[in-house]
């Protein structure tokens, strides 16, 4: 099977395209140095725009940013393409007294959980969506309130409504013997709530509905009019196993807008720290694979590996998990050479014990008998849904912002792979996580021989009113984090997409038309963050 054609146009070709499509309706700005697209259009081209983004001129969705000014709405959907295409945004202003606006989501169908939050959340209409309501404001939150509206006051308990006894999820199925099975919100262990609604009308899932957001903890309404620095702390801990690359995005958003441009030294330690963050969070998705199929031997053995890359962290790094390193304008923390190279040395032990894991792994035949052709996501199913990381990987979609928008030290001449796998199914997964962790042990050791000297943090410098995308590729993938910041220098607009909250909309693919004991090892090779959702 091969990964559908995507590969976006280039700019200079997109902004023809734009122009002489819509002469004079459509006004397209160009940054050449970013590079940057700034569409902006009414809602009646809306529609049209993003669907030509992305099926034509083959642009990724990433997220939807809404504003809610003095006078008016502003939406701001991003895209990004290849190396070389960079991002575009469709910028769409709408009067403070309308709020409806045209729904992408058939056009873009990645952008559909996009359109449910910002309903829930701001009580705009996206017309034409074909399920609003019920996603991030459960029902016992009371009718008509929308948390990130400028009326909606953080600080004050809002007055929680009674359940409605009568209240029962909504059934696709119908069909004679049709049940509904739920699965959750609470789970044994430390797995984070959620809750997932299994149709069937027999032993195979026909129908897969996710409900999230049971600890719905409101981080971009909290961040609004807080210093720089209290709403990092918030970037950094929503989501603790991918602290180090949000609180990387959410720095290199405040570096572009106050023009701030780091030692050299400063950001390959960036990118050594968000490798080993990147292997150790592979370590434990893969021990968590094992574990989903019983196979205890296979899963203890990832989970010393899992608990050493911790210590290690916590050696070198002061943290286990890499607490308080970035801050805006490089680093916290310097480390010595020696240190580099002690830790490129322990990695490659460990790499080594993790290449002996495969090896036992591949030839276990009730270990692939569970994940080998269960739980496929086609590659055209993963591009319209817009997944990433490891999961698109596994499916053929191979974009990875370290490549296709290269940040900090992955502009240099880094040698390494971004491994693809064309399966799409849960041993495709787990080859990427294995194949990706040996990347990350790559990466690192080619940073820990050669390390820049220098400084590890700029001089002083003055927050600026503006606003930036910063963006990571995180561990389990793509990461998008929207800042403006306000005259009075204090944030105005935060806005978070974590990569499990993209991936969790397309879940449903790889668990529907599979039997119900497959259901908890799909769950394991997507190996997502319950809590990054729930931000």
């Amino acid at each position: 099977m091969q990964a559908p054609s995507n590969h976006a146009i280039k700019p200079h070709s997109l902004m023809e395209l734009l122009e002489s499509r819509w002469a004079g309706g459509v006004s397209v700005r160009a940054d050449i140095q970013k590079p940057l697209l700034l569409i902006e259009c009414g809602p009646g081209e809306l529609q049209e725009v993003c669907g030509l983004l992305v099926s034509h001129a083959k642009y990724t969705f990433a997220t939807l940013v809404v504003q809610e000014n003095s006078s008016h709405w502003l939406l701001r959907y991003i895209f990004y393409g290849d190396l070389g295409c960079g991002q575009v945004h469709v910028l769409v202003h709408q009067p403070k007294v309308g709020r409806v606006i045209p729904s992408i989501s058939a056009h873009v169908h990645a952008a559909d959980w996009h359109e449910r939050e910002v309903e829930d959340l701001f009580g705009l209409t996206f017309e034409g969506h074909p399920r609003l309501g019920d996603f991030v404001l459960h029902e016992k939150w009371p009718e008509g309130v929308n948390p990130m509206r400028s009326g909606f006051d953080a600080s004050v308990p809002y007055s929680r409504r009674e359940v409605d006894p009568e209240w029962r999820p909504l059934q696709i199925l119908q069909a004679p013997g049709a049940f509904m099975m739920p699965v959750g919100p609470v789970y044994s262990d430390y797995a984070e709530s959620a809750q997932f609604f299994l149709e069937t009308v027999g032993e195979d899932v026909v129908r897969t509905t996710p409900r999230f957001f049971y600890k719905y903890r409101g981080i971009e309404k909290l961040a609004e009019g807080q210093p720089i620095e209290r709403v990092l702390l918030m970037a950094e801990r929503f989501s603790g196993t991918s602290a180090f690359a949000h609180s990387l995005a959410f720095c290199q958003a405040v570096e572009q807008i106050c023009g701030v441009r780091l030692p050299v030294r400063a950001e390959a330690l960036r990118v050594l720290l968000a490798e080993l963050e990147r292997l150790r969070q592979h370590v434990s998705a893969i021990a968590g694979i094992c574990g989903s199929t019983a196979l205890a031997v296979a899963t203890s053995q990832a989970s010393i590996l899992e608990e050493e890359l911790l210590r290690l962290s916590c050696d070198v790094a002061g943290h286990r998990y890499l607490f308080g390193l970035n801050i805006p304008g490089g680093l916290s923390l310097d480390l010595s050479a020696e240190e580099c190279l002690r830790l490129s040395e322990s990695i490659k032990q460990i790499v080594e014990r993790l290449n002996a894991l495969l090896e036992m792994l591949r030839f276990s035949s009730s270990f692939l008998d569970r994940i080998e052709e269960v739980g496929i996501v086609p590659a055209q199913r993963a591009v319209s849904y817009g997944l990433v990381g490891p999961i698109a990987r596994a499916s053929g979609v191979s974009r990875d912002l370290r490549k296709v928008l290269p940040y900090g030290h992955y502009n240099v001449p880094l040698e390494f792979n971004i491994p693809a796998e064309f399966d799409g199914d849960g041993y495709a997964r787990l080859r990427v996580l294995f194949s990706e962790a040996k990347e990350a042990a790559n990466i690192i050791r080619q940073l820990a021989s050669a390390i820049p000297s220098g400084e590890i943090i700029c001089p002083p410098f003055e927050i600026v009113p503006g606003e930036a995308l910063g963006w990571v590729e995180a561990p389990l993938g793509a990461a998008f984090h929207w800042l403006n910041i306000g005259e009075d220098g204090r944030v105005a607009r935060y806005r978070v997409t974590p990569p499990s909250f993209t991936n969790w909309h397309g879940f449903h693919l790889a668990a529907e038309d599979f039997a119900f004991q497959d259901f908890p090892i799909i769950m394991a090779t997507f190996g997502l963050s319950n809590a990054e959702s729930d931000r």
